[in-house]
Formats: structure tokens, sequence, C-alpha cells
């Protein structure tokens, strides 16, 4: 019931520093959604427009627009809340961590939705409007824009935690580095796979998702390593209960 009780506080301090995120961001909500259409945008005929076939529909856009820019701008904190969870379970020398875990995971989930945005979507885009011709135009709604950008962005920024999510699972002793390089192969098969599966179905595009993540368990690799440089458990105290 501890447990529960600490989580539910990180939880609801998590959920207020949304909010504010969110009340912020409403204000600019109309530029957040017009920067987010922009890779689209560029990519489409001179005269066409994005859509909505629905009235209510720019209304929730730019809420769920305002929402996400807040989870981003609030990201640091989460981060901050994840770290004050799971800290008491830690040794006194993992503790001292949590501003390199803030910062890497900070770091790595705006920079792959970053590159997901900069690199990735313009090809994306301008895979799906080839198929336009004299008898097809397309007519992308809103709705349907905001929902396959998002859900990409969230899924390059998710996956570029790799590296951390290594280095903490060589800091608990599930992983070492002999058995990551000893794996490598199966890891690049499941970086092509994952980048089938996220990303649109043109192989570039899986192309550009499946070799930074390949990179990225290359680091995952060097942070499993230095990871793995501290003292040995019995010479350290034991996390508080």
């Amino acid at each position: 019931m501890a447990h529960l009780g600490e989580f539910r506080k990180r939880l609801v301090a998590s959920a207020i520093a949304v909010g504010i995120g969110f009340a912020v961001c409403y204000a600019f909500s109309e530029e957040l959604f017009e920067i987010l259409a922009q890779p689209l945008k560029s990519n489409l005929a001179e005269g066409e427009r994005l859509v909505f076939t629905n009235l209510p529909d720019m209304f929730f856009v730019y809420l769920k627009t305002a929402f996400v820019a807040g989870l981003l701008l609030s990201s640091p904190f989460i981060f901050y809340q994840i770290w004050m969870f799971i800290a008491p379970g830690l040794y006194r020398r993992e503790k001292t961590l949590v501003l390199p875990f803030i910062f890497f995971s900070t770091l790595l989930f705006v920079g792959g939705g970053l590159f997901g945005y900069f690199v990735v979507f313009p090809f994306g885009f301008k895979f799906f409007l080839s198929f336009e011709n004299e008898f097809l135009q397309a007519l992308p709604s809103v709705k349907q824009y905001f929902s396959f950008s998002i859900k990409l962005l969230l899924a390059f920024g998710l996956v570029f935690e790799l590296p951390v999510v290594l280095f903490f699972l060589a800091r608990i002793g599930a992983v070492t580095p002999a058995s990551l390089r000893k794996k490598r192969k199966y890891a690049i098969l499941m970086c092509f796979i994952v980048g089938a599966v996220i990303t649109p179905p043109d192989v570039i595009t899986q192309f550009m998702m499946a070799v930074p993540l390949i990179v990225l368990y290359e680091v995952g690799i060097i942070a499993a390593m230095v990871a793995g440089k501290r003292k040995p458990v019995a010479a350290e105290s034991p996390p508080a209960e």
C-alpha cells in the first residue's frame, strides 16, 4: 500500500504538470498545429489544403495539439517523478544519477520526435502523395493527419530511449555488454521489424527508422559498459526500506 500511495503521489504531480503545460500551450495551439502540419503542407500541390469534415474536428485537434505540446513541455518533470518513484529501491551511489537520467531521457525523447519530424515525415508524406494523378486527388483530413503524425512522433520518441533502457538493465544486472554484443544480429533484425511496423509502408522510411535504432543499440552497449563500472553491491549501503 505504501508503494501504491507513492505511485499515486507521483502520478498526481505529473498530471498537474501536464495540465499546466496544456494551459500554456493552448494559447498557441493554432500555431503549434501549423508547425505540426508543415511537413505535409510543403508536399501538397499549390492551392491544396487540409480539410475537416466534421464541425468540431478542429476544436478537438487544437485541444489534442495543446495536450501533446504540454506533455513534451513537462517531460523533464515527468521523468523526475519516475526517478523519484524508483529511487527508494536504488543504492546510494545510483541515486546520484538523477540529473543524467532526466537530461538524457528528455534529450533522447525530444530528439526522437525531431528526427521523425524533420527526416522521416518529408519522405513519408511525399510517398503517400505520389499516388495522386489526373484521376486521383488526395484530400488529407486534419483529424487523420493529427492522429497519424502524433503516433509516429511518440513512437520515435519512445524508441530513442533505448540507450537509457539498456543502461539501467545493465545497472541491475539484467543484461551485460557481452550479452548485448552476442545478440547484435537479432537486435538488428528487430530494428528492421520495428521500422517496418511503425513507419509508412515504403522501404526508404523503414530504413531511416531502422538505421538510427541500430546506432542507438550500439550506443546502448557503450552505456551498458559504463553502467557495469561500479562498485560491488556488497560494498554499497543497501536501499532504504
